[in-house]
């Protein structure tokens, strides 16, 4: 099978496959309000963190305080106490606090929508800045984070050793129309069904087109 066509059906039939597992967390909350501060935040919080564990403290710090403004206002005792058990809540925190100073101070109180921009702000890397243009802007780009890597790579899409190369590599074979919607597709699969060791190839929607590259057990 020609690779663009072979691309074409894994994406379209993730689409129709995944939709019972429901959103990654970052989606949900750019659905329930499209506001790229809420969708910064929020992927910050999400970091080496579980999505209910992330979701759960998104919704209690965004009930408190939701923009730059109301962020400075609180204490980073306070922004820690609410987004508790977030992985290092101490350094997000503190973080977010700085983040929201910048904002207010360099870009009028609003997220940059322009890639190295946000690359300025601290804690922010490629995934992040990506998947903030992605669901907080709906502009393109390639958010890869450790699923879309691995899941990438068994693929064959890519052969490459780091998420930030996979992104450039998947720029040059992925189609545009698919940049924004691959990231979501991806964690959810890698979430439910192709997890890191010992993936559940079978009842994997995707497995006639998947060649298998580095896996050496799977259920």
């Amino acid at each position: 099978m020609d690779e663009q066509k072979r691309i074409e059906k894994i994406v379209e039939t993730l689409k129709a496959a995944l939709k019972k597992y429901g959103d990654p967390v970052v989606t949900k909350v750019a659905k329930e309000k499209r506001s790229p501060y809420r969708v910064l935040i929020s992927t910050l919080l999400s970091l080496r963190t579980k999505d209910e564990t992330t979701l759960k403290a998104s919704e209690r710090l965004f009930k408190v305080a939701d923009t730059p403004e109301k962020m400075l206002k609180l204490s980073k005792e306070q922004i820690e106490k609410l987004i508790y058990p977030v992985g290092f809540y101490h350094r997000k925190a503190e973080q977010i606090l700085k983040i929201s100073k910048i904002l207010i101070e360099k870009y009028d109180g609003k997220v940059p929508d322009d890639l190295d921009e946000l690359l300025k702000l601290p804690g922010v890397g490629r995934k992040t800045a990506n998947l903030v243009l992605n669901e907080g802007f709906g502009k393109l780009g390639i958010c890869v984070d450790t699923h879309v890597h691995r899941i990438s790579n068994r693929l064959g899409l890519v052969k490459t050793k780091t998420p930030e190369q996979t992104e450039f590599a998947l720029r040059k074979i992925l189609p545009k129309k698919y940049w924004i919607i691959f990231n979501t597709l991806l964690v959810t699969l890698g979430q439910n069904i192709c997890t890191p060791i010992s993936p559940k190839c079978s009842i994997c929607p995707i497995e006639q087109y998947c060649p298998k590259v580095g896996v050496t057990k799977h259920r």
